[in-house]
Formats: C-alpha cells, structure tokens, sequence
C-alpha cells in the first residue's frame, strides 16, 4: 500500500498516432460495455423470478446469496493487485470471459449451493472488470470531457441492456424456458472479452498496487454509502415486486428494458451536467432523490407506483457517474485505477453487509425497515457530499507534474 506522492502519468502513445489510437480505444471499449450491459442485464432481468421459481429462496437467503456474490467486489481488491501492471484490455478480457462461463453455468444450477457457487464465479469476474472500464475511459477522455465520455460508455452498455431485454421479452412471449436464456448472457460476455483485445495495450497504471490516502476519505466514506444504497435496490425491490406482489417474468423484463432505455438517452446529457454543475450539486441531486424513491417503497402498497419507482430507482444509478468524474479531479492519472479498485472495495464493504442484515430485518421487522436503511443512508450521503469541493475548486493533487498531464 502506497502512502507516497506518486509522479503522474501519461498515456504512453506515440504523438502521430495518439488521436487514432484513442478513438479505436474509446469505440472497442464501448463495444465492450455493449457486451456486458447484455450480460448483466440479462442476469438482473432473470434473477428475482428464476431464484423464486426455479430455486425457492425466501427473504433471509436472497440477502445470504447477495452476501456471497458481493464479497467478490471486496476480493477484486486483491485479484487487481496481483494483476498491476499488465495492460487493462488484457485483464478486462480474461475477468469477462470469466463472467461468462459463470453466468453459463446457471442454466444447470439445481440448488441454492450450486447457485450461490456459480454466482460468486460470474460476480468476482464482473467485480474485477468494474473498475476497468472507467479507468480506461479517464486515460483516454478529452480534458474537459470526463463526464461527457463516460455518460456515452455507460449509454452503451444501456444500450446493450436494452437490446437484450426485448430479446429476453419475445424469447419469453414465445415459452422459451428460463434457463438456457444465461447461455445467450453467457456468449454475450465472451464477446465483450474479445472486444478488449482490440483495445490498445499502452493502457496500464504503472503506479503502486494499493491506494489508501487520508486526502480521498470522503470518496472512499460515499462510495460505502453508495454500496448500502445499491444493494437494497438490486436485492431487495425487484424481490419485492415478485414475492409479494406476484409479478410475473415478462412484467418485471419490460421493467428493466424501460429503466435501459432511459438510461441509455439520459447518460449523455448526464455526463454532460456533471462536466457543466460538477460532482456536489449532482450527488446531492441524486441522493435526495434516492430519499424519495425508498420512501416509496417502504410506505407505498399500490403496485403501478412501485414498478415506477423501480424504473426511477435504476435511472438514478446514471447520477453515480460523478463519484467517477471526482476520482480525475481528486487523484493524478497515475493513481486512477488503484484509487477506482479501493471504491469498489469500500462500496462492497457495504455491498456484503447490506444483504445479510436487510435480509434479516426483512424476515423479522418487515420490508419497510429494510427500505428505511435506504432513506438512512442517502440522508447520510448527503452531509457529506456537502463537504466536497464546488465545481470551479481543484484540488491539489488533480493538478498534474510539470511535464505530463492527463490526455
């Protein structure tokens, strides 16, 4: 762990070259989101009826199996330090692939056991690309165009999503089981793995393996709380809506592909807000609308208003793009990845918790109580975004050497 000034870095392109290899990086890693966007937005459209239908679980195990499958972000810690210093298109390509065999694999799943195995093997894949993709996009985004670049990468991988959603509706319309439905998000992970060779190799953060600096508290502190906020959502409302309010597969897929379609439109303009108000006026946005939505949830019995606040809820996740966006301005290129992996560490702290507890409080207090941890700690998210820096501040340590700077 490094607690050393490190000397930033530049992306290590040739000049005459540099402009086209940055666009063949930025169309290859986007064609990569499209890939896992299908992936993963096939494993969130299937995942509430298919562990209700096909394995039976209850409250108190779907919280133990989102326990499981989230400690892989915790563990992707360690797997990303081992890897520092190999270049990220080859380290994305081997961690998707893994995503792949692992969603795969759920078609021949015949217990909890088995699902929560093969669930933790797709997930520590997933959970080690999580952070890739982002810094790949900060070595190769314009100046002045973080937010913009990302909301355009995180619109593909909605994209993605939303393709394989109306896929997912007519194979369902036309009584495709459930099942071999994880081979197609199988493939589709595979191919995004291929994607990433094509992206180029000079990418890699050369910097130390582990980055834990006093100066990046508050995001390490907001991306916990954005972990306790996640988690509820993906493991607890779309449970809510087939345990206790019967929906049906195709309702609940017609429900994510609306939440893909919006954020697929919406992510670019996001973007494009953050780079314009900066990371503290939208985080606060964001987390004050997030009071309103698990207000509703925990208050509201009218079926309709829920699966909007469902849609609304998945929407919001674009706003996160500025914890992102404030890595660049808080941290030198050098330090980029290692400072993404630790949030992604500090968000599944939260991430492994979360279930478990809300799990129990479900099954002993009710689901209203899991959803008020919700309001608790958006509420808590918002003090301390008001501590972070407004727009036209800069911190220090975003300010590059002299002779190198961000591309």
């Amino acid at each position: 762990m490094s607690f050393e000034e490190p000397e930033s870095h530049v992306l290590e392109i040739p000049a005459p070259l540099a402009e086209h290899k940055r666009r063949r990086g930025m169309f290859f890693l986007a064609v990569a989101c499209v890939g896992i966007g299908m992936a993963f937005n096939l494993q969130l459209g299937l995942n509430d009826n298919f562990v209700v239908g096909e394995i039976h679980v209850d409250g108190f195990h779907k919280g133990l199996l989102e326990c499981l499958r989230e400690s892989c972000g915790i563990a992707a810690l360690g797997v990303l330090a081992l890897l520092a210093g190999l270049a990220e298109p080859l380290i994305g390509c081997a961690m998707l692939v893994v995503v792949g065999v692992g969603l795969a694999a759920l078609n021949w799943v015949d217990s909890f056991f088995s699902l929560a195995v093969m669930s933790m093997v797709w997930s520590q894949g997933l959970h080690v690309w999580m952070p890739l993709p982002n810094s790949m996009m900060l070595s190769l985004a314009e100046k002045g165009r973080t937010g913009h670049r990302l909301g355009q990468l995180q619109s593909a991988g909605a994209a993605g999503g939303a393709a394989i959603l109306v896929l997912l509706l007519i194979l369902t319309y036309v009584k495709v089981p459930i099942r071999p439905l994880y081979l197609i998000g199988g493939a589709a992970a595979v191919l995004a793995g291929v994607a990433c060779l094509f992206i180029p190799r000079d990418i890699k953060t050369p910097g130390p393996r582990f980055i834990m600096r006093r100066r990046y508290g508050l995001y390490y502190l907001l991306c916990f709380l954005d972990g306790w906020r996640k988690q509820i959502f993906l493991a607890f409302a779309g449970f809510l809506l087939v345990h206790d309010y019967g929906m049906k597969l195709t309702t609940m897929l017609e429900l994510w592909l609306v939440g893909q379609v919006a954020v697929w439109l919406l992510s670019p303009p996001v973007g494009r807000l953050i780079d314009r108000m900066g990371e503290r006026a939208v985080l606060t946005i964001y987390f004050v609308l997030l009071i309103g939505v698990f207000c509703g949830y925990a208050f509201i019995s009218t079926a309709a208003v829920l699966c909007a606040l469902f849609v609304a809820d998945n929407v919001l996740f674009t706003l996160n793009m500025a914890l992102t966006t404030y890595v660049r301005r808080l941290a030198p290129p050098s330090e980029h990845t290692p400072t993404l992996s630790m949030g992604v560490a500090m968000n599944h702290v939260a991430a492994v918790t979360m279930p478990l507890a809300g799990g129990l409080i479900w099954k002993y207090a009710g689901y209203q109580w899991t959803f008020g941890i919700g309001m608790a700690a958006a509420a808590l998210s918002i003090v301390v975004v008001s501590f972070l820096p407004r727009h036209q501040e800069r911190t220090p340590a975003a300010v590059p050497h002299q002779g190198g700077g961000t591309p």
